[in-house]
């Protein structure tokens, strides 16, 4: 697999705050990668450092091949790292254009930007009769003129309402399937979960977790049982290997599961052992449940050590 950009090591301290804590991962082509943090974490200063607009105080980066200089392979960049900035007073269109011109890009794929994005019926209003939605779908189509190996967007759904965020992450979708490596900071686990297919979860600037977000989610899942004989259920659950932690509230017993088991199998199981259940669902863990999980043990790592 092609590397499009290996981190290594990047630290980055502005005055007694470390923003970026030894911070390493690679992005393969073709794959869409989510750096995941709540504010704060670190993920806006790495994208800077990257794009050349941040120094770092240590560690590197190296872009392709690692025999690309910053400034020939941004050449192969797009990226959107703050709000849309464009001419209110000109269309999408001669917005474009002008963009166009500053990248030395030919004008012959503005339509074709638009349409993937969805503003070609608007291409001739003006920039300022735009909603955020639409602004920053022009945005993206700006990004995409000079057909970069790779998109970097900084918080893309930031501020929309649902239908701009479902929007703008269905465009993140397409661009992917033609081929695009995107890279993206999202404090939204939803997000990621939803457009990414690997993901880096950072916490006050340092890596707890690099790989497949479906790597993330490779836990067993757990059953969601209600029983009238819940004593015995209990009993049986603690008694058997395939679980590890049990636990009880309101009369629902959620069990975690350690090996993989169906919803037939175990109900065989209970029935066999003479219970019999009024409610039976077996659940994934979301990526939610993942992420806190993990930064609970960051925490209660950091507490002992």
């Amino acid at each position: 697999m092609e590397t499009i950009l290996t981190v290594n090591n990047l630290t980055k301290k502005f005055g007694y705050l470390t923003a970026v804590k030894d911070l390493s991962f690679s992005i393969e082509k073709g794959n869409v990668y989510g750096i995941l943090g709540p504010n704060g974490s670190g993920k806006s200063t790495t994208l800077g450092i990257v794009l050349n607009v941040v120094n770092a105080t240590s560690g590197g980066f190296s872009w392709f091949d690692g025999n690309t200089s910053t400034h020939d392979a941004l050449k192969k960049v797009g990226a959107i790292i703050e709000r849309p900035n464009f001419y209110p007073y000109m269309t999408a269109l001669q917005n474009l254009k002008l963009v166009s011109k500053i990248k030395e890009v030919g004008q012959d794929k503005i339509e074709q930007k638009l349409e993937l994005v969805g503003l070609l019926e608007r291409k001739d209003s003006k920039f300022r009769t735009y909603s955020l939605g639409m602004k920053q779908r022009l945005a993206i189509a700006s990004a995409l003129l000079n057909d970069p190996e790779i998109l970097i967007l900084d918080e893309p759904t930031n501020g929309l309402d649902p239908q701009g965020i479902h929007q703008i992450r269905q465009i993140i979708k397409k661009i992917a399937a033609q081929g695009t490596t995107i890279l993206l900071a999202s404090h939204l686990l939803d997000e990621v979960e939803k457009v990414c297919s690997h993901v880096v979860i950072l916490r006050k600037g340092e890596k707890l977790y690099s790989g497949r977000v479906d790597g993330m989610l490779a836990s067993h899942g757990f059953f969601e049982l209600r029983t009238d004989s819940s004593e015995q259920l209990l009993k049986f659950l603690e008694q058997n290997d395939s679980f590890g932690e049990v636990k009880q509230e309101n009369g629902l017993i959620t069990a975690f599961l350690e090996r993989e088991m169906n919803a037939i199998e175990l109900n065989k199981q209970l029935f066999a052992s003479g219970i019999v259940l009024s409610h039976l669902v077996k659940r994934k863990e979301s990526l939610e449940e993942q992420f806190l999980t993990l930064t609970e043990n960051s925490n209660t790592t950091a507490a002992t050590s």
